[in-house]
């Protein structure tokens, strides 16, 4: 096999491959072998079937698995040699495979461009330290009250309140008096003032006395994620069955070990402590690694391929209407179109890509490498995050092409921790500590 490389643009390479008539021999007679030794045929033993007759009767799928095999072995051979990086939109052009025929194909792809990387070793910045506030500290505790708090029957007869919790039954009905299907329940529980329900339900809930009825129109938005739904107006007949309040709990020794097995009060603020100080310290360095790379990109300059910003694009629009589907809400929701998301989006998409690419190209230069130990410590994250098995996790990435993208992704990750280790940190006060002192 010989190859000829032709560089189109700074990000885009053409690879002209040919293969001689013996080398497309030899693959199909390895794939015709694999066919004939797994062959069952009647008047024959197994493994045993003429080649001949073999490839008459599987000449099709002969073909084209042999074109496959070869064209992976030509694709991983010239790609090792070549070494480019963020590979991406690789295209093969058709190729068949005749007996005794040399072929000629060619491989297109877009990549990383070359450029020289900025000094990037023993570069300043300031990163905050981490400290939790007893306000905040104060805030977990009363969350833990409200949690554990016990709800109580509201004897003295008022209109309920924020804060109250109420039982209510509900079921809705259309101008013509038909029920609306997947809008009733019974002795439902509403936590007033929580935002749990639309407002006018709440408003509904807040209009009627314990013990009572009430109905009212009511009209769901425009976005509501029931598309059946979104933008129409209701009847609203509820029951309010009775209301509670909650009674919080004293925060005691006993509470503390309730709460998470902590020993006292005082253990319990230890730890809330220091999840906030360790979850600010992660916020803090990542900060810090964002500021040294921000300067670091500006002092660079290079070509982007199409394909990875696309990608990056498409990963960036998905994510904005996930991130409103699980708010409850239809993607138009978002008021824009699919263009002008894109249209918002592709600065943030090309920013990513270029940092992607120097990071890889800074990998590549102090010769860091992924473990397959760290692969599989990200494919173990992604099944405890969607609650899936590992191993089809790691199949679905296979099968998908995403194995390299992971790969990259931790590439650069490592990077960015060279670089971080690297610097010369100085530690400064939280912002939120500073401005106190300006206070006082």
């Amino acid at each position: 096999m010989d190859y000829n490389v032709t560089e189109v643009s700074p990000v885009e390479t053409k690879i002209e491959v040919k293969v001689p008539a013996e080398e497309i021999n030899a693959a199909l007679a390895a794939t015709t072998a694999i066919y004939r030794q797994n062959l069952d045929l009647r008047g024959f033993r197994k493994g045993k079937v003429p080649s001949s007759l073999v490839e008459s009767k599987f000449r099709k799928q002969i073909l084209r698995e042999a074109a496959n095999e070869l064209m992976n072995v030509h694709i991983n051979e010239i790609m090792s040699t070549l070494k480019y990086l963020a590979i991406a939109k690789l295209d093969v052009s058709p190729v068949e495979l005749e007996k005794n025929k040399d072929i000629e194909y060619t491989i297109s792809f877009e990549h990383a461009p070359n450029f020289e990387l900025p000094a990037y070793k023993g570069l300043a910045v300031e990163e905050e330290e981490a400290a939790a506030s007893e306000e905040e500290i104060a805030q977990v505790i009363e969350r833990i009250r409200t949690n554990m708090a016990e709800l109580k029957v509201i004897t003295d007869a008022h209109l309920p309140k924020d804060g109250e919790v109420a039982i209510v039954s509900f079921r809705a009905t259309d101008e013509d008096g038909a029920e609306v299907p997947g809008v009733s329940a019974e002795n439902f529980q509403l936590v007033l003032g929580e935002k749990q329900a639309l407002p006018e339900f709440e408003e509904l809930v807040k209009a009627t006395m314990p013990g009572g009825s009430n109905s009212g129109k009511i009209s769901f938005p425009a976005d509501f994620i029931n598309q059946e739904l979104a933008g129409k107006t209701v009847d609203m007949h509820i029951t309010l069955h009775i209301t509670k309040e909650r009674v919080l709990p004293e925060m005691t020794d006993e509470l503390a070990k309730q709460a998470g097995n902590f020993e006292t009060v005082e253990k319990l603020r230890e730890a809330i402590s220091k999840s906030y100080v360790q979850s600010r310290q992660q916020l803090h360095r990542a900060a810090a690694q964002k500021k040294l790379l921000d300067g670091l990109l500006a002092g660079v300059e290079f070509e982007l391929p199409p394909a990875l910003v696309e990608e990056q694009l498409n990963l960036l629009v998905g994510d904005a209407k996930h991130k409103i589907e699980r708010q409850g809400k239809a993607p138009e929701a978002l008021g824009k179109t699919d263009e002008e998301l894109r249209q918002e989006m592709e600065p943030k998409a090309k920013e990513i890509v270029k940092a992607q690419i120097f990071l890889l190209k800074l990998s590549d230069k102090e010769s860091i490498e992924t473990t397959p130990q760290e692969m599989d410590a990200y494919f173990m994250q992604v099944a405890s995050r969607t609650g899936q098995d590992v191993l089809a996790v790691k199949q679905h990435y296979e099968q998908q092409g995403l194995i390299v993208p992971v790969r990259d992704k931790i590439l650069a990750d490592k990077a960015m921790e060279f670089i971080y280790s690297q610097a010369k940190i100085t530690k400064v006060p939280a912002k939120a500590e500073a401005e106190g002192a300006k206070g006082e």
